[in-house]
């Protein structure tokens, strides 16, 4: 799939960009050291020895190249007309002690941060890209949902045990991608066959979970940075219908047991259906039938147009939020893009509800007491997640904001023409600059639709706040 880098060229703008990003990250309002308790107990921590020895199960792990922070592990066989899904979580849980310094400290972080020289993570990395890690050639407990898939991807049944397991090969979605599409043999074999069918009943079910192009800031070997723009491979698709599978799993065993944590997101209302439907037609690309999710799932991921009525798409999706229930199951359980109730249950050695997920999860599967201290707690986690939520998006929104603004430096004064991706009123509009690629928000002139091309004169752009300021050329 193509993939565009728009380079900030070493100059005096690098040198300012450098500083800016430095001061982004030590601005931030969290916490980027750990204490020296919580490194201590990262370089002894151990989980519990499991009964159940997997180590023989050939289960690979998946990610973007240079990964250390490894929460999965899968492995993929066919059961008859089925599958059979084994999907290994890192076994934080197991790891963290509760009320210990690196429970506390996780708890203030929320969530791994990654800013564009380096990640803050949720854990010591002792623990995180070491200890808990489930990287190839090393025996490591682990969380292991075990799946029974019919012939058409349907679950059929699934549980949830502590268990040994070993990763025989740490793959990445570039070369994993290219090895399936050359036909060769390989452990991800099956990937796309139940990845497929996955995505069949999320159409059915009336979901449409997005996989947006990936914008991403990234430094250079001569210490450059630069936008990345990629549209998420195939294989990432598949991959992610196995999260979103153990997620619904997760979800269901909270439900039926009446206490857990679920990740929900309401229904669109009317209002913004029509809205999306009205920028589908300005865009060219009108939704006249169907549900939105078949609409969205028939679109041409090569059409250039796809993306920006995925991004009106997406503005269909808000609200998403927490809901922790010990007792009365909550009336709202839904999460609106999956079309069904879906916890967070796959990611935590980098999210930190993961792990009262899991642990709830164990303990129903198992049937054993669930633990006091994740029951006691629960109540603060929505508030966590959403403090930790809104630093990310910020510092994301703001390290690309500065080196966009980079990127436009040399540019100012002269007329650029971009694409109206979305209107932001009558008379300002979120617009997209094809060279270099970047995105902002401009005026534009009443009667601008989604889709049209507009000229605009950059008059500024700021670096140390990452500031651009655009007037119409026509005006």
């Amino acid at each position: 799939m193509p993939q565009r880098r728009s380079h900030v060229a070493p100059s005096a703008a690098q040198s300012e960009l450098a500083a800016a990003l430095v001061a982004l990250r030590e601005g931030l309002d969290a916490p980027t050291e750990f204490s020296p308790e919580a490194l201590a107990e990262a370089e002894t921590a151990s989980a519990p020895m499991p009964d159940l020895d997997l180590r023989e199960v050939p289960f690979v792990t998946l990610d973007p190249p240079g990964s250390r922070d490894l929460d999965q592990a899968l492995h993929l066989e066919r059961r008859g007309s089925g599958y059979l899904v084994r999907y290994a979580i890192a076994d934080v849980p197991g790891f963290v002690r509760p009320g210990g310094a690196m429970d506390l400290a996780a708890r203030e972080r929320g969530q791994t941060l990654y800013a564009a020289d380096g990640s803050i993570p949720l854990h010591p990395r002792a623990l995180s890209e070491d200890r808990a890690s489930l990287l190839a050639g090393v025996e490591r407990p682990a969380l292991v949902w075990t799946f029974d898939l019919d012939a058409a991807g349907t679950l059929e049944r699934f549980r949830l045990e502590r268990a040994l397991v070993r990763s025989r090969a740490q793959l990445e979605y570039a070369s994993a991608q290219a090895s399936l599409d050359r036909g060769e043999d390989s452990p991800l074999a099956l990937l796309p066959e139940i990845g497929r069918l996955r995505q069949e009943q999320e159409q059915q079910r009336g979901g449409a979970s997005l996989n947006l192009p990936d914008e991403e800031v990234v430094q250079l070997e001569d210490g450059s940075y630069a936008i990345e723009r990629r549209r998420p491979l195939p294989v990432e698709d598949w991959n992610a219908q196995l999260s979103l599978l153990t997620g619904m799993a997760a979800a269901s065993l909270m439900i039926d047991a009446r206490v857990g944590i679920l990740r929900t997101m309401p229904q669109p209302d009317d209002r913004a259906f029509a809205t999306f439907r009205h920028q589908t037609a300005a865009l060219g690309r009108p939704w006249t039938s169907g549900t939105y999710g078949e609409y969205l799932h028939a679109l041409d991921r090569t059409d250039p147009m796809t993306l920006p009525v995925l991004e009106a798409a997406a503005s269909l999706f808000r609200g998403a939020g927490y809901v922790v229930f010990d007792g009365d199951v909550p009336a709202e359980q839904t999460q609106a893009a999956i079309a069904a109730p879906y916890a967070h249950a796959t990611a935590p050695l980098r999210r930190l509800v993961d792990r009262w997920s899991l642990s709830i999860c164990l303990a129903i599967s198992t049937d054993s007491d669930i633990p006091q201290w994740a029951r006691e707690s629960l109540p603060e986690l929505p508030g966590l997640m959403q403090a930790s939520g809104q630093r990310a998006s910020r510092l994301d929104n703001d390290t690309i904001n500065r080196v966009e603004a980079a990127l436009l430096t040399p540019l100012v004064g002269q007329t650029l023409p971009a694409a109206v991706v979305e209107m932001r009123g009558a008379d300002r509009a979120r617009i997209q600059i094809a060279d270099p690629a970047v995105t902002a928000t401009a005026p534009v002139r009443a009667g601008t639709k989604p889709g049209d091309t507009v000229h605009l004169v950059l008059t500024g752009a700021e670096i140390a706040t990452g500031a651009l300021e655009f007037t119409d050329a026509a005006a």
